[in-house]
């Protein structure tokens, strides 16, 4: 029987009748293979961990701090030191005008001419009245003092001398007016009337300009206003690069609702009027001297939070500085609050953050090692 099986085994008709029994067979070896293998590999020891990952390497250079001034550039444009509009004040025809456009005056020079009418005979008329009641005050004054006329007699005497000596000096000044003179020395920048012309008193006349003097108005933030002082010096530059020194002049003590900035006037010599009113002006204002690094922008950075600095070396270890600027130049900025020493990262600042160590270079000992770059 026992051989009668073992035949039938062999030759797979045992399995043919009961395949479960091959099932059973495949899942008893898996389990067991998977058995060995996971005792294997408790066996092995644990792997060591691969090589740490090499700092970054990154260049520096020390900079000492200098003593600077700090400053603020203002933006504007050069406006006259005065200017007036010149207008009639006696009704009249234009006779003559002694100026053009654009020709420079000096004070009581005449503009131009309006014609007197009446004017000579009614000075005459009120002349002759004046010298009457100058000689009816005389006579009353004599009486009065002699007792021969009353207080009242002499009054009304003294009353007609005044009115007399009004009239006279109410025409001399409708005369004087027939004569439109300029105010102060300066420029004709506009001339409104032509000879011929008929003006009533208040008709605009010429437009006169002292450019001697020029002023630049600009605005201050609030930050500043209080570091700059009346008569302070500053330096002005115009769109030709010219230079030339001003001074504060004026100092708003309201600020713009609408911009939280302080007016301030920059007064600026021009006594040769080389300068015309209405360019634009740059406005550089000194305050008190820091101390302060001067780094170029290449050397600026951001931090993780977007705040632009420098990266400094400390003990090896980067450490991130924002930036508290004294004054931009073409070739830099001036930065202080670095202390009077400080070694700032000038290559490889891009790949490493605040905080990291590093592998630093002084820049007067490189040797020209490619390996300033990111960490692997």
């Amino acid at each position: 029987m026992s051989h009668h099986w073992l035949r039938s085994l062999i030759r797979g008709h045992y399995f043919a009748r009961n395949p479960w029994l091959v099932s059973i067979i495949f899942i008893l070896l898996l389990t067991l293979w998977l058995s060995l293998g996971a005792l294997n590999a408790e066996e092995q020891p644990s792997a060591k961990p691969t090589n740490e990952i090499p700092l970054a390497k990154v260049m520096y250079q020390t900079f000492d701090a200098q003593a600077t001034q700090k400053k603020i550039d203002l933006y504007g444009r050069t406006a006259p030191d005065k200017q007036a509009r010149l207008a009639a004040e006696i009704s009249g025809k234009i006779i003559e005008t002694k100026i053009d456009k654009g020709d420079k005056v000096v004070k009581g020079q005449v503009i131009a001419l309006i014609d007197q009418g009446d004017l000579p005979s009614q000075l005459e008329r009120t002349k002759a009245v004046l010298s009457v009641k100058r000689q009816e005050f005389k006579a009353a004054q004599s009486l009065k003092n002699r007792g021969l006329q009353g207080e009242v007699a002499y009054t009304n005497a003294l009353a007609a001398l005044t009115d007399a000596r009004a009239s006279v000096k109410t025409v001399e000044l409708h005369l004087q007016h027939t004569t439109v003179v300029a105010p102060f020395d300066g420029v004709v920048e506009d001339l409104l009337i032509e000879q011929g012309d008929f003006v009533g008193i208040g008709d605009p006349i010429a437009t006169l300009i002292d450019l001697k003097k020029l002023v630049i108005e600009a605005n201050v933030n609030e930050r500043h206003i209080q570091n700059i002082n009346k008569n302070q010096q500053a330096t002005i530059r115009f769109i030709d690069d010219s230079k030339v020194q001003g001074s504060v002049r004026y100092l708003s003590q309201l600020s713009s609702p609408s911009t939280n900035t302080f007016a301030i006037e920059v007064e600026v010599p021009n006594p040769e009027q080389t300068i015309p009113a209405g360019v634009s002006a740059e406005v550089e204002l000194n305050f008190a001297t820091q101390m302060a690094v001067k780094v170029t922008p290449a050397m600026l950075a951001l931090d993780d939070e977007g705040n632009l600095g420098v990266k400094t070396l400390v003990k090896d270890q980067v450490h991130f500085v924002p930036i508290q600027l004294v004054k931009a130049e073409q070739d830099g900025v001036w930065l202080t609050g670095l202390g009077n020493k400080v070694d700032i990262i000038t290559r490889g600042q891009g790949f490493v953050r605040d905080g990291d160590k590093v592998v630093a270079v002084k820049q007067d000992e490189f040797s020209g090692d490619s390996t300033l770059t990111s960490k692997p």
